[in-house]
């Protein structure tokens, strides 16, 4: 057959999309280096020295920075995201000393993912369930990573069926586990509705691109019947925006599987040390709602199941729905959602954008605080793990969080330790982003005397520093991940405290 001509606008078609995954993938980037690495140039807006190489860097834009230009003898030269990774890697190269030839490639990814995405959504429907919208609106990700769309560098066919922001919906892969293989703690009474298994087996869901990860590793299972398979499930999964979380709205279920890919700072495994202190974890956060008041939820992950010759490959956690958990007429909506943007979203219309934030705060801090004050619970209330219900008139009614794998507990975290998590994740991580949303949209609205007054109401010792110190602890994505540090390590720097001066 002959070739087809390409269509006249095809070409300027894929600038665009080019274009725009450029932009995308550049915000975080840069959000980093300014974070991280720069130092502002006080008489020149908008323009950075980076140390290490001597260059300035200038970029437009507000909370996300944008359009990024290099001096040069011949005035400002605009970058184009190969150039500034290649800028990047020399100031990181140039400031630490070290050589990373990983992460480049991982910022190179990240940015073909994206431009995968942006012609991936123009083909798909977006879900009608604005809750799913939420989880499934992140093209920009975690705005301070300096990769936060990777993939692990495969062929965008083996990942583009199973990615939320392409408005991914599939059947999840049903495995037969023979019953002396089978290892599981907690209740994972969901799982045996999700199909049936012959005599002498016991149900195991899989997601679909785990399995073909750990093909190689399985096919001994398989051939000598530890291991079988057994069709699909009849309803359809949704990937939310923590990708190997899946939520089944038939049976109102999440399921969190391992990934054998790097997502941002991690092998995202259901890693067996960590399995092995869920119900713990699980029991203790549980504990902690059970005594406070207001109609903040927990989404208790129940307990997993996996095959002993095959524990994080297959291991799957069985986490609640939020049906049981939602107050009566409530719409919930994923927080990091809110902050991205999406068709329907309560952060675009209040009719009192000021008593919208109060009432977010209202619901959102005063739980994390108790849980901390009151058991020593850190909960990880970062933008991704938290949801926010919404009324019929789009007020803020209920806060709910999610992930024991995250949450950190006495006596395996000091108390200093732990509040410099919690004031990570809830005010730096959370709040921060969330009120640069808001007054984005809003113009006039100062948010941070709101977020003052909230926090005061609680009586911690830690409480006065935190409303009077000149800095805030933020994680150093970058450098973590250009340094090789462990993904799971907590490496801050200090942020200027918009708290000490509203």
């Amino acid at each position: 057959m002959d070739h087809l001509p390409p269509h006249p606008g095809a070409d300027a078609a894929e600038s665009r999309v080019a274009a725009r995954a450029d932009a995308y993938a550049a915000a975080p980037l840069l959000g980093c280096l300014l974070r991280e690495v720069a130092r502002p140039v006080t008489d020149e807006p908008g323009v950075h020295l980076l140390p290490g190489c001597g260059k300035l860097l200038r970029v437009r834009g507000g909370r996300r920075p944008a359009a990024p230009e290099v001096r040069t003898a011949g005035g400002w030269h605009r970058l184009d995201h190969a150039e500034l990774v290649k800028l990047v890697a020399e100031e990181l190269r140039r400031h630490t000393g070290l050589s990373n030839h990983e992460l480049p490639a991982e910022m190179a990814d990240s940015r073909d993912t994206v431009a995968a995405l942006l012609t991936a959504r123009a083909r798909a429907t977006a879900p009608a369930d604005p809750y799913l919208r939420s989880e499934q609106c992140l093209l920009t990700g975690h705005p301070h990573h300096p990769a936060p769309k990777a993939r692990g560098g495969g062929p965008a066919a083996t990942w583009l069926p199973y990615a939320p922001e392409a408005h991914a919906r599939f059947p999840l892969t049903l495995l037969g586990v023979r019953e002396d293989a089978v290892v599981e703690e907690g209740d994972c009474s969901a799982l045996d509705a999700l199909g049936a298994a012959p005599p002498g087996y016991r149900l195991l869901p899989a997601h679909p691109w785990q399995l073909d990860l750990a093909a190689a590793g399985l096919a001994g299972a398989f051939a000598d019947g530890r291991l079988i398979r057994l069709g699909t499930t009849t309803c359809d999964t949704w990937p939310t925006a923590a990708i190997r979380t899946v939520y089944a709205p038939e049976r109102d279920l999440f399921l969190k599987f391992s990934l054998d890919v790097r997502i941002t700072n991690d092998i995202r495994r259901l890693w067996r040390h960590d399995l092995r202190k869920l119900i713990r974890t699980d029991t203790a956060v549980r504990a902690a709602f059970a005594a406070l008041d207001g109609p903040a939820a927990w989404l208790s992950d129940r307990g997993y199941r996996t095959a002993d010759f095959a524990f994080e490959e297959l291991a799957v956690l069985v986490r609640d729905g939020l049906r049981g958990h939602l107050v009566p007429g409530a719409t919930p909506y994923l927080a990091a959602g809110l902050v991205e943007g999406f068709d329907g979203s309560p952060l675009d219309g209040p009719a009192d954008p000021a008593a919208w934030w109060e009432a977010y705060l209202g619901r959102l801090v005063p739980p994390v605080l108790a849980a901390f004050a009151g058991h020593g619970v850190v909960l990880e209330a970062h933008l991704q793990n938290c949801l926010i219900a919404c009324d019929g008139d789009g007020v803020p009614v209920q806060a709910l969080f999610r992930d024991a794998e995250g949450v950190k507990l006495p006596p395996g975290t000091d108390r200093a330790a732990g509040w410099e998590r919690l004031v990570y994740c809830l005010v730096v991580n959370h709040l921060m982003e969330l009120a640069e949303a808001l007054a984005e949209r809003h113009p006039g609205l100062d948010p941070w005397p709101a977020v003052r007054r909230e926090l005061a109401r609680h009586d911690l010792p830690e409480i006065p520093a935190l409303l009077t110190a000149p800095t805030l602890p933020a994680k150093t994505n970058l450098l973590l991940r250009w340094t090789g540090a462990d993904g799971a390590a907590a490496h801050y720097r200090p942020l200027p405290n918009p708290l000490a001066g509203a």
